[in-house]
């Protein structure tokens, strides 16, 4: 009974806060409000025994993803400034592809269940198994994926520098 109040309470924080991370004119407030999403969705890992995918969950979303968002927005952006509203059309619009998004993964979601609860069930992995397996060299194995989105983020992160020096 605990855990389906601890359950919903935090289904209703990660609800009410992406919606305000969305709405929100303020790009400073939507950045808070995701962390206050990627919080709660951290609160689930930990509700469901993933202990591991919380702490990185904690460490890598919430902590760093989050400060590279916040640099992003200060270096590229005026934080105060209030973003403008969008046209009643485009608003049509996007309210119409969210929808037509959400009908195409529920389709996928509905017609690919059974075969994502066999899989579940067959990669039951020790966090030790998983690390040696994001960075191992071996055939099915990431470490070159991972080197390789490092340096695509350092990247971005120089590029985001000399775009804010020369403002």
């Amino acid at each position: 009974m605990a855990h389906q109040i601890i359950f919903f309470v935090l289904a209703l924080i990660i609800t009410v806060f992406s919606v305000m991370a969305v709405t929100s004119k303020q790009i400073i407030r939507s950045a808070t409000y995701l962390l206050f999403v990627l919080l709660a969705t951290a609160g689930l890992y930990l509700l469901l025994g993933y202990n591991y995918l919380f702490a990185v969950q904690i460490a890598v979303y919430a902590g760093g993803v989050m400060v590279l968002f916040i640099f992003a927005i200060l270096l590229t952006n005026k934080p105060g400034e209030s973003l403008k509203t969008e046209l009643p059309v485009r608003r049509i619009a996007a309210a119409v592809t969210a929808i037509a998004g959400l009908a195409f993964c529920a389709h996928v979601i509905y017609y690919n269940i059974k075969k994502v609860t066999v899989l579940v069930e067959q990669a039951d992995l020790t966090p030790q198994q998983l690390g040696h397996t994001m960075m191992g060299t071996d055939k099915y194995q990431y470490l070159m994926p991972f080197e390789t989105i490092s340096i695509l983020l350092l990247a971005c992160i120089v590029g985001a520098i000399m775009i804010a020096r020369k403002r």
